[in-house]
């Protein structure tokens, strides 16, 4: 039997060194355990995409609580962040305290070129939100918000439609978001102290569900800032938010549209829901991925399932670690984006000024 040539044996070699290294994964730190939404990351299937090097949480009670569910070392736990970054300089952080702690969050992380995502909100108010800018801006750093809704395949469906026209411009916007109450629903203690404080959370449902539709709207509306927000909130059950509204409804008007928000802690049931109507043609984001649809030559709906987002659209940390690792480009009109989310703060704000006021407050335009 002949052999192969030497040049041509040393050709799958020479091949495998051509082929780019796998990048490692993010090193990534959590800031805090007593927003719920923690189990997103902590109970997140293996992806190869982040490493979580470290955990700041200073309950050691709830971090052992966790630590049980999750199956996490002990070891990653320290009582505060400024040790945790310390020990472990963790690329990126994910903050999971209330929502007033973010800002320290990032006055940690920024000078020391950590990028940071936060739970949404961006921040508890515009002062907040305006220091965390210019600390993100000054270090260079990423400064993310995540929601749920952004990785919702019916969303984007519907988003879309209207980029393409098939439904006209954009009219109206009704968004619904909640649930029968978080002390109904069985929330733990951690999470409720807080989030029903208006110092820590900044209100009750008007912000901690308020915040999906002024995302979702400023995104669905390409960034445009609405021109007006008026607002109104209710405490039906003042027995168990004493400090907080309950049940919150946000109007926003654009020159040509309008979005209605529907934050409450008094559905029935939970529900992330849109519905957006153009000129001639609507679509309705069921859930998070089915939808329907009302053409304009159509007289019903048609119902239609979304397709799941691709990798790394489909999961905040994955999204996290692909901007991290600059595989793929930062778009200021995402729904993650620093852009889109301090258009979101203002709304929020102006929302609760409106409420206490009973007064429609006017947004500054540039």
């Amino acid at each position: 039997m002949k052999s192969l040539p030497f040049t041509l044996m040393l050709l799958p070699l020479y091949m495998l060194a051509q082929q780019p290294s796998p990048k490692p994964p993010v090193r990534v730190g959590v800031a805090g355990l007593v927003h719920t939404h923690v189990h997103w990351i902590l109970g997140r299937a293996e992806r190869g995409d982040i490493e979580i090097v470290g955990i700041a949480e200073p309950n050691r009670e709830l971090a052992e609580r966790y630590a049980k569910q999750h199956g996490f070392s002990m070891d990653l736990v320290y009582p505060d962040l400024e040790s945790m970054l310390e020990a472990t300089k963790p690329e990126a952080v994910t903050a999971f305290n209330t929502i007033y702690g973010h800002l320290e969050v990032v006055e940690a992380c920024a000078p020391r070129g950590i990028h940071v995502m936060v739970e949404k909100p961006l921040a508890v108010n515009l002062e907040h939100a305006r220091k965390m800018v210019s600390l993100a801006q000054e270090h260079n750093i990423l400064l993310l918000t995540n929601y749920e809704t952004t990785w919702y395949g019916s969303n984007h469906k519907v988003k879309s439609l209207a980029d393409e026209g098939v439904l006209g411009p954009i009219r109206k916007m009704v968004i619904h978001d909640g649930h029968e109450g978080p002390i109904e629903i069985g929330c733990n203690p951690e999470f409720t102290d807080w989030l029903c404080d208006p110092k820590w959370n900044g209100g009750g449902a008007i912000i901690d569900f308020g915040c999906y539709g002024a995302n979702l709207s400023t995104w669905l509306m390409k960034g445009e800032r609405p021109t007006s927000v008026f607002a109104v909130t209710q405490q039906i059950k003042p027995h168990l938010y004493p400090k907080v509204d309950d049940e919150a409804t946000i109007v926003l008007a654009y020159p040509e549209a309008q979005a209605i928000i529907q934050a409450s802690w008094n559905w029935p049931y939970s529900r992330k829901d849109m519905e957006v109507y153009g000129k001639s043609g609507a679509a309705f984001a069921l859930d998070a991925t089915r939808l329907k649809v009302r053409l304009p030559e159509s007289a019903t709906f048609e119902p239609q399932t979304a397709t799941a987002r691709p990798a790394p659209y489909d999961d905040p940390f994955a999204l996290l670690a692909a901007l991290v690792r600059k595989t793929i480009p930062y778009d200021e009109m995402s729904l993650s984006s620093l852009e889109n989310n301090m258009i979101v703060v203002e709304i929020l704000q102006a929302a609760v000024q409106s409420a206490e006021t009973g007064k429609r407050v006017y947004l500054p335009q540039d």
